[in-house]
């Protein structure tokens, strides 16, 4: 019996691909305002620590948020890799007991990416700015209003 094969991955491909994301690369830190409802946003300092891992096939991204007073308020895990074979980049993130696999943009210097979840429509946008800095947003959209923006981060690369 004959069996079709799966053409063998290119990683070198796919190691240049995720090279695109090497800025991401360290240790991050700075405020969050984080909107959960009515009321003021919750304001905190989210840490994102960055690595590649499996030998730059793929990034590993652990997010969290303090409080003022040190209780985490936040936290998650994502994993960043790319398809050779489909040409594009597989995100997949983890938090509160949930997981989102989501379509993800390299766009020069920043990335993006998307969900569709119950009624809501979630974008993530994220850019280096000028000073080089981690600028990054959350719009939600639900039904057909117009986006809310529910994220609003501003980070600087420690040493």
């Amino acid at each position: 019996m004959l069996t079709a094969q799966a053409p063998a991955p290119l990683i070198e491909a796919q190691r240049q691909a995720m090279q695109k994301l090497a800025f991401l690369a360290g240790h991050w830190s700075g405020q969050v305002s984080i909107v959960r409802g009515p009321g003021e946003p919750l304001k905190a300092t989210q840490t994102e620590d960055v690595q590649y891992k499996l030998d730059g096939l793929v990034l590993l991204i652990e997010g969290k948020s303090t409080d003022g007073e040190g209780r985490q308020v936040f936290s998650a895990l994502a994993t960043i890799s790319y398809d050779d074979v489909s040409k594009s980049y597989r995100f997949r993130a983890y938090n509160g007991g949930r997981y989102v696999d989501a379509e993800f943009d390299v766009p020069g210097n920043g990335f993006s990416w998307s969900y569709v979840g119950g009624p809501a429509h979630v974008v993530n946008t994220m850019h280096l700015t000028e000073k080089g800095q981690w600028q990054e947003s959350t719009e939600v959209e639900m039904g057909g209003s117009p986006p809310r923006k529910v994220v609003e981060m501003l980070l600087d690369k420690q040493p």
